[in-house]
């Protein structure tokens, strides 16, 4: 599926709504379970008691963690959606921290009023343990989302995921040649053939001097085919290597 201009950017818009959404909850969660602090700080009004209620009772706030886990949810749901640069030099390590470390934070922060301090000292490290946990939660999936999973540092030409099953049979019959073969698949070297069931359609070989034409073709087309009893025309330009092999098989 191509990602077009609009697209890109309705992905964005939904993105950025979602993640709104999520602070939105979180603040709506400061406000209902720091209350009394709000109050003494001023920050109330009959309207938005009016509104708190109402929310209330939808569940919202039966429990501390309720509005936790939907604030996050929603979080983790935007941060699906984000595609930042891919950066080779980020490590799991460094995301495993910040997302560990912020959900630590994030939701042990509940036992802060369990301290014998005021009620506003409690509120405001309540408020910024919590929205340090989100922050780094937030930080650390981005980061996941610029990750590279494949690390390229050891394989630069990407060769080992470049690699694929090769034919490891035999495949056999009275007019075939099989060619014994080596291939790396993911890191290890294994034993394959490369079978040319009907060579009567020909057989080209390439390459300059010395690059093993005879070692690795030509002698096992001659062995093979002697062995089948085939009759055979061989033929030395410059140096008898190919009539020695003929002699010395047969």
């Amino acid at each position: 599926m191509s990602q077009t201009g609009e697209n890109e950017q309705g992905l964005r818009k939904i993105v950025d709504l979602t993640r709104f959404a999520s602070i939105f909850i979180l603040l709506l969660h400061f406000y209902y379970y720091c209350y009394i602090a709000f109050k003494q700080w001023e920050f109330r009004s009959t309207i938005t008691d009016r509104l708190m209620t109402n929310i209330m009772h939808t569940g919202l706030f039966s429990s501390q963690y309720t509005s936790k886990f939907i604030a996050i949810g929603l979080l983790i749901i935007s941060l699906l959606g984000a595609q930042g640069k891919k950066d080779e030099k980020i490590k799991w390590k460094i995301v495993a921290v910040y997302l560990l470390t912020g959900f630590m934070l994030f939701f042990s922060s509940g036992m802060l009023f369990r301290l014998n301090y005021s009620l506003e000292n409690i509120a405001i490290s309540y408020i910024v343990v919590t929205g340090i946990g989100f922050l780094l939660i937030l930080a650390g999936g981005n980061l996941l989302s610029r990750l590279i999973r494949l690390n390229l540092s050891n394989d630069v030409f990407n060769s080992l995921n470049e690699t694929f099953p090769q034919e490891e049979r035999l495949l056999t019959n009275e007019y075939a040649i099989n060619l014994p073969a080596r291939y790396n698949l993911k890191g290890r070297i294994r034993k394959s053939w490369i079978n040319i069931i009907n060579p009567f359609r020909g057989l080209l070989g390439i390459g300059s001097p010395g690059a093993g034409k005879s070692w690795f073709v030509i002698q096992h087309v001659i062995k093979q085919h002697i062995e089948k009893g085939f009759a055979m025309f061989v033929y030395d330009f410059k140096y008898d290597d190919l009539s020695k092999i003929v002699y010395n098989w047969l």
